[in-house]
C-alpha cells in the first residue's frame, strides 16, 4: 500500500522554522494502531490524517505516543496541503474533529484557523510547579487541557530551562508559559512531555488558551504573538466571542510516499 506524505513547516514562511507537521491524506480510515505507528515513525510533534467527508474533511492528529483532541499547526499544515498540493479550489476548508468543527480560510499569504476558545480560570500552582519550570510564575491558570503560567518578561520565557522529568508529572496535557513581548503583544512556549513532546516549537491550540487571557489583560481582541522556541513561529490572533482566529503562513519541506508492507 502506498500513501502520500507531506511535511510542512507551519506558522512560518521560512523552511527549518515554525513547527513541522506530517500530513497524510487518506480515502478511508486505517486501523488506529497503524495510524499511531506511522506517527511514531515520522517522529514529529504531530502527524495529521484526514479523509473526505462530503464537501468537508474529517481530521485526526497523533503525536509519536498518542492521539490528541486538537492541534493547530498540523491543521494549518493540512490546509496548506489541500490548497497548494491537492487542488482544493475553494477558499474555506471545513474539518470535523474531536474538538468539533474547525475551519481553515485562505487570506492572501496567510491561512486562518477558526478554533473554539479555551476559557481559563486562576488556580493554585500544583505541587512542584515552580521547580519543574525552574522559575516561579506570577500567576497560574488552568484551561481544559493545559496549565498556563504567566511571567513578567520575554527574557523569562526565552531563558527558561525546564526539568522535563518533573514537568511530565504535572497532571495536564502540557504547560504553556507566557509573558508580554518586546515587539509583539505576547510570547509563549509550550512544554508537553506528558504527550510525548518535550517542547512543541509552535502550538496553535495553545493560543486558544492564551488569547482569552491576553485579550482581557491588554483590552484588545487582535493580537500579534511569537512562540519563542528555538525554531520560533509567528501568529496573528483575533478573539471573536467563543471562537479564536489564528493566522499564520506555511511552507512545504518535503513531498513523499509511505510504503506499507
Amino acid at each position: 500500500m502506498k500513501l502520500p506524505l507531506y511535511q510542512v513547516d507551519a506558522f512560518t514562511n521560512t523552511q527549518f522554522h515554525g513547527n513541522p507537521a506530517a500530513i497524510c491524506p487518506l480515502t478511508t480510515w486505517l486501523d488506529d494502531d497503524l495510524l499511531q505507528a506511522i506517527a511514531e515513525e515520522n517522529n514529529l510533534s504531530e502527524t495529521a490524517f484526514y479523509i473526505p467527508r462530503g464537501e468537508s474533511f474529517h481530521i485526526r492528529w497523533f503525536t509519536p505516543v498518542c492521539e490528541v483532541d486538537l492541534c493547530g499547526h498540523a491543521t494549518l499544515a493540512a490546509g496548506h496541503v489541500l490548497f497548494d498540493h491537492r487542488g482544493y479550489a475553494g477558499s474555506l476548508i471545513t474539518f470535523s474533529s474531536r474538538s468539533g468543527e474547525l475551519k481553515v480560510r485562505k487570506s492572501g499569504e496567510r491561512l486562518i484557523l477558526d478554533f473554539p476558545v479555551d476559557q481559563v480560570s486562576p488556580v493554585p500552582a500544583p505541587a512542584g510547579f515552580a521547580e519543574a519550570l525552574g522559575m516561579a510564575p506570577l500567576e497560574v491558570y488552568r484551561g481544559k487541557d493545559d496549565y498556563l503560567a504567566v511571567y513578567a518578561r520575554q527574557e523569562d520565557i526565552e531563558t527558561m530551562r525546564p526539568d522535563f522529568a518533573r514537568v511530565e508529572k504535572i497532571p495536564a496535557r502540557g504547560v504553556i508559559v507566557t509573558a508580554p513581548g518586546r515587539e509583539v503583544d505576547f510570547v509563549s512556549r509550550f512544554f508537553g512531555p506528558q504527550s510525548g513532546i518535550a517542547e512543541d516549537p509552535v502550538t496553535g491550540s495553545a493560543h486558544t488558551t492564551l488569547m482569552p487571557y491576553w485579550a482581557k489583560r491588554l483590552g484588545k481582541t487582535s493580537l500579534a504573538a511569537t512562540q519563542v522556541s528555538k525554531r520560533r513561529g509567528e501568529l496573528h490572533c483575533t478573539l471573536k466571542g467563543d471562537r479564536v482566529e489564528i493566522g499564520g503562513q506555511a511552507c512545504t519541506y518535503m513531498v513523499g510516499e509511505i510504503t506499507i508492507l
